[in-house]
């Protein structure tokens, strides 16, 4: 059984701009990434969210990290039903979509796609991939549904299809709405899991909103486990004009919270070969301190205890 620790993202601006992670002239986007190789084991890219990822991208992530480092990437935001700009795809198929009855539309829904571009997105997101599967530094492709699909027959057709179309990679679903854990509906949901051969993500965040979902310490492929740490900002959960996604997140893990999560995460290690903890919590510094805090409560060495030899931040425990 390994556990793995890291954050989402290494690049956020406020944890660039407060200076305290990386080191003074550590400026270039190698070496950040460098930097955060030597503290953590793993790391999820939530870059890919936003924009297709570009390949050439991909394989310089995989050069500039360790052997044993791995990447989570989270899925394309058109894949999990989020509004898309059309600004933010390729060049030739922004000119394919303005050829459509949807021309006009400032944002894109999944619907929206013709089924050959739809094709062709989900070619060049698996060839983005292909670099760091190569590498042996592929992770999980994280699907973070949009928080309006819903538990019913067209969101479980719409799962069942990223997943088809995902053959051969591991994947891990997050649901976003209510209604895929209400009720009678938890069970049914990490049986669809099951069935389907995805990592449940285990969610850390606010209750009691409609796009809040229950934390089910529960495993449903043997190969691996997913935890998310969003933090349990209530205030800002849902705040309407914030001015970035880390004023959402805003929230610094006390350690008598992270020593409760510990020990959940040590049982749900006895569930899955393999348990991948993520720190959603991206405002400043945030994460990264409090992943390196929950790391020695779990053994597995504080940041910085492998500098200058090999890492001990992905003990087997």
């Amino acid at each position: 059984m390994t556990i793995l620790v890291g954050t989402a993202s290494w690049t956020d601006k406020t944890l660039i701009d407060c200076g305290r992670f990386y080191p003074r002239g550590c400026n270039s986007a190698e070496a950040r990434l460098r930097h955060y190789a030597t503290r953590f084991a793993m790391v999820e890219v939530d870059s890919s969210y936003y924009a297709m990822p570009a390949p050439n991208v991909a394989q310089l992530w995989a050069e500039r990290t360790p052997a044993d480092f791995v990447f989570n990437v989270k899925a394309f935001r058109a894949f999990t039903g989020h509004q898309t700009s059309p600004t933010v795809l390729h060049k030739d198929l922004q000119q394919a979509m303005a050829a459509t009855p949807v021309a006009s539309k400032p944002m894109l829904y999944w619907r929206d796609f013709p089924p050959e571009i739809r094709d062709e997105l989900w070619r060049r997101f698996i060839e983005a991939l292909a670099p760091l599967r190569a590498a042996g530094k592929l992770g999980a492709v994280h699907f973070q549904f949009a928080p309006w699909m819903l538990r019913n027959r067209e969101g479980l057709a719409h799962v069942g299809d990223c997943v088809q179309r995902m053959a051969g990679h591991t994947v891990s679903v997050e649901f976003r709405n209510a209604t895929w854990f209400a009720g009678e509906h938890a069970e049914q949901t990490l049986a669809f899991e099951r069935e389907l051969g995805v990592a449940h993500t285990v969610v850390d965040a606010p209750q009691g909103f409609h796009n809040s979902v229950p934390a089910l310490w529960e495993a449903t492929t043997p190969r691996l486990a997913l935890v998310r740490l969003h933090g349990r900002n209530h205030a800002t959960w849902n705040i309407k004009g914030q001015t970035s996604a880390s004023d959402r997140f805003n929230y610094d893990y006390p350690d008598a919270e992270l020593a409760e999560l510990a020990t959940h995460i040590r049982r749900l290690a006895e569930k899955a070969q393999r348990v991948q903890v993520v720190f959603n919590n991206n405002h400043e510094d945030q994460g990264q301190r409090n992943a390196g805090s929950l790391m020695g409560m779990l053994g597995l060495g504080r940041p910085g205890a492998a500098e200058g030899g090999g890492r001990q931040d992905a003990l087997p425990l």
